[in-house]
C-alpha cells in the first residue's frame, strides 16, 4: 500500500505508572468523494463520499459502483484517471452509451469508515441484484487450510503491522494461495478496493476463490461479495444475524470466528472437506 496511508505523530505512553514520549504510527482517514462522468453530455455526478485509507482509489470507486449495481461490468468503464497524491476526489468517466443506474444513489450515500449502510433507507433498497448469483461452483476447501488463511495473510499486511488500525479483504485459492490483498480503514472499502481491482483486471466472477474478512462479516460485505460472484467467505470475527440470512438465500459458503483450531459454519457446509 502507498506510504500515504500511514502518519507518525508524537504522543505519550503511559505504562506502569511511568509516561514517555515516544512515536506512534497511525493508518490515515481521509474523506473521498466519487464522481462520475456519464451520457453523450458528459454529465459529472457526485455520487458518494466516503473515509478511506488513500490509496487504490481508482479501484475502490470502481469497486463500490460496480457492487451498488450502478455499473453492471467492466466494460461500462471508459476510464479513471490517476488520483493525485494528497487529492480527496476520484472521477470515473464511463463510456457515453452507458447508462448508469443512478436510482441507488436514492439511498444516500454518505458512508463511514465503520458502517457503509448507514444512512440507506432500507434492507430491500440495498439488496441489489448480482449478475453472479446464481452461478455453479464446484469449490471444496480443506478445513486445515482455511484455518491456515489467517496466518498466511497476517505477514502480507504491512499497513495493519505498524498501526493496528486497518481492516483487510484478501482473496485466496482453494488451495491456500494469496491472489489479492486490500487494506482500508474501513472494511467495505477493502472489499471495495479488493473487488474493484478484481474487476478492472478482468478476473470477475470470482466463484472459484475464497474471500477472508480479517474482521465480522456485516450484510453489506456479504452483499458485495455476492455480486462478485463470491461463494465462500471466511471471517475471522462474527457475522451478523443479517449477513447469514443473506448468505443462505444467495447459496454462499459463511464462515466466522475462524481461528486455527476451530471455526463456526453458518451456511454452505458442502463446501468444506472436514477431513
Amino acid at each position: 500500500m502507498s506510504i500515504q496511508a500511514v502518519t507518525t505523530l508524537s504522543i505519550h505512553k503511559v505504562q506502569s505508572g511511568a509516561v514517555t514520549a515516544s512515536d506512534d504510527q497511525l493508518a490515515i482517514e481521509e474523506p473521498l468523494e466519487i464522481q462520475l462522468v456519464h451520457g453523450a453530455e458528459r454529465i459529472t455526478r457526485k455520487v458518494s463520499v466516503t473515509m478511506r485509507t488513500p490509496g487504490q482509489d481508482e479501484e475502490l470507486a470502481a469497486g463500490f459502483l460496480f457492487t451498488e449495481g450502478i455499473i453492471r461490468n467492466r466494460e461500462a468503464i471508459e476510464h479513471i484517471p490517476p488520483v493525485l497524491a494528497g487529492a480527496n476526489s476520484v472521477r470515473v468517466w464511463l463510456k457515453p452509451d452507458v447508462i448508469p443506474h443512478l436510482q441507488q444513489t436514492d439511498r444516500n450515500f454518505y458512508t463511514t469508515s465503520s458502517c457503509g449502510v448507514c444512512g440507506k433507507a432500507s434492507i430491500d433498497a440495498i439488496k441489489t441484484v448480482s449478475a453472479f448469483v446464481d452461478l455453479t461452483d464446484q469449490l471444496h476447501i480443506c478445513a486445515n487450510i482455511l484455518q491456515g488463511l489467517p496466518a498466511r495473510l497476517l505477514p502480507q499486511q504491512a499497513v495493519f503491522e505498524s498501526t493496528g488500525g486497518l481492516h483487510a479483504s484478501a482473496l485466496f485459492t482453494p488451495g491456500g494461495d494469496l491472489v489479492l490483498l486490500r487494506e482500508d480503514v474501513g472494511r467495505h472499502n477493502a472489499l471495495d478496493k479488493l473487488i474493484g481491482t478484481a474487476l478492472l483486471e478482468g478476473l470477475l466472477p470470482l466463484n472459484n476463490y475464497v474471500l477472508l474478512l480479517s474482521g465480522r462479516a456485516s450484510f453489506e460485505l456479504i452483499q458485495k461479495a455476492a455480486m462478485a460472484g463470491i461463494k465462500v467467505v471466511a471471517a475471522v470475527g462474527a457475522p451478523s444475524s443479517l449477513a447469514v440470512a443473506l448468505a443462505r438465500e444467495y447459496g454462499m459458503t459463511l464462515v466466522g470466528f475462524l481461528r486455527p483450531e476451530r471455526f463456526n459454519i453458518y451456511g454452505g457446509a458442502e463446501r468444506i472437506d472436514i477431513g
